[in-house]
């Protein structure tokens, strides 16, 4: 009966964690009503899939498997979380007990002049000590010590598995950003050679009226610098592109000497992005939930340091054999053993483990803060990709305008130049115009595919 109070009793006792419970924060007072924030419920591991995918791009679709392949920072990511697991599974080790085994073999020789009570002599000897003994230690987890220690860890754990979703993430979303941006680059490289051919043509047929007389010189000087003056850009361009595919190769992690990506204009339209936001659209994003695992990790190490208050009570045991012969080791009489526990209570020590306390406190407080700068963070994303989004289909609706306009009216400015009722430099302001137009245009069909990508991120990879 006594035996089975005493288990009763360890059982109550090893059921008491101190220290608080996690409670997932609610942030609903810093997100938009219409979300419909809800307590923090981190899903991450919600299947995103290739989301890359829905721009029907075979070109953009082999960057990102190259990417996510061969990217040496979502290696190290995932050998974090790697090291994080790690970690964990450690950590649940204190919950078994601690063995030892030990061998040894050690030979001395005593002092004939030791200092004896009995005034005898003692000769000197060599002794020989032969032992083998399995030692064994457990600390009773009266306190919830250890369990927070573990609760912490694993949320460590999850924490770098969120991170290495987010780097994942955050990389899939620059190669598609850079590869929109080379697209641009293309599609005003494509207008400057069209603009180049246009303008060597009119140089050829001006320097031939000149020679004939019928322009001045200035028409042909003027001519031959708004030629040069387009291969410049070109040169421009194709160096700012260069660039731009030398940074994209670090994403795939291939070398810039032999990595190329070939000229693709940008043809396709955004995908269209359904209306509303559902409620648990951030929670998806793998950094709100790494900063959610964050202060799950570091409540539960307040109650670790609280443990410190109470006393600590380790069962120790040690059996094995003890012989001055190798050979009769494992004989009879001389197996030894001990068994006992060990109670260690702080007493100076107070004031060591009221700072620790103080301190994972205020950690906590730190993540705490964190993880509700990083919701702001999110909604301001969002925020943010859905406006440009609107307002760069708007942008690319008028500027699209512009340029059908710009165009129709060089082409009115040009007939009238060769019928010579106006002269060279108004025809060259129109084709000013008109060149400036389309490069704009050009970049707006681009801002509106990266605006689209930096939805997608906002919204952890999917909507």
């Amino acid at each position: 009966m006594k035996t089975q109070c005493f288990s009763l009793l360890a059982l109550l006792l090893g059921s008491c964690a101190v220290g608080p419970d996690h409670v997932k924060p609610d942030v609903s007072d810093i997100t938009p009503a219409k979300w419909r924030w809800k307590a923090a419920a981190p899903r991450d591991a919600a299947p995103k899939g290739e989301w890359w995918t829905v721009f029907k791009d075979r070109e953009l679709n082999r960057l990102e498997a190259m990417a996510v392949a061969g990217n040496n920072d979502v290696r190290a990511a995932f050998a974090r979380v790697n090291q994080a697991r790690a970690t964990a599974n450690a950590s649940v080790i204190a919950y078994v007990p601690s063995a030892t085994a030990n061998g040894a073999f050690k030979r001395e020789q005593t002092s004939g002049r030791a200092p004896s009570p009995v005034p005898i002599a003692i000769p000197a000897a060599l002794i020989n000590t032969n032992s083998v003994a399995l030692d064994l230690s457990y600390e009773l987890d009266l306190w919830g010590r250890i369990r927070r220690s573990v609760e912490s860890a694993n949320a460590d754990a999850e924490g770098s598995a969120a991170d290495y979703q987010n780097v994942l993430l955050t990389l899939t979303g620059e190669v598609a950003a850079d590869y929109f941006g080379v697209c641009a680059f293309d599609a005003e490289l494509g207008v400057l050679r069209r603009t180049l051919d246009s303008r060597e043509k009119s140089a050829g047929i001006i320097d031939q009226r000149f020679k004939a007389g019928v322009v001045p010189e200035v028409d042909a000087a003027r001519a031959h610098s708004e030629l040069a003056s387009t291969r410049a850009d070109v040169a421009d361009l194709q160096r700012q592109r260069g660039e731009l595919v030398a940074a994209l190769s670090v994403l795939c992690g291939q070398p810039a000497t032999t990595f190329n990506v070939g000229e693709r204009p940008l043809s396709n339209n955004p995908p269209g992005i359904p209306s509303g936001i559902p409620a648990d659209a951030l929670e998806r994003r793998p950094d709100i939930a790494s900063a959610e695992r964050k202060v799950a990790s570091t409540n539960a190490l307040i109650g670790v340091e609280k443990a410190g208050y109470f006393p600590a009570v380790r069962l120790t045991a040690e059996g094995g054999y003890l012989s001055k012969d190798a050979s009769s080791l494992f004989g009879p009489k001389t197996d030894v053993w001990s068994f006992g526990p060990a109670v260690s209570l702080p007493i100076t020590g107070y004031f060591v483990t009221k700072a620790k306390v103080a301190r994972a406190k205020a950690v906590h407080e730190e993540a705490l803060a964190s993880y509700r700068q990083a919701v702001l963070s999110a909604v301001k994303d969002v925020e943010t990709s859905l406006t440009q989004i609107h307002h760069r289909g708007l942008q690319s609706a008028a500027q699209t305008d512009a340029v059908t306009a710009a165009n129709r009216a060089t082409d009115l400015v040009r007939s009238r130049y060769e019928g010579g009722a106006v002269s060279y430099l108004e025809l060259l302001d129109a084709e000013r115009t008109s060149l400036a137009l389309e490069l704009q245009a050009a970049q707006v069909r681009a801002q509106r595919l990266i605006a689209t990508v930096r939805l997608i991120k906002a919204l952890g990879g999917t909507w």
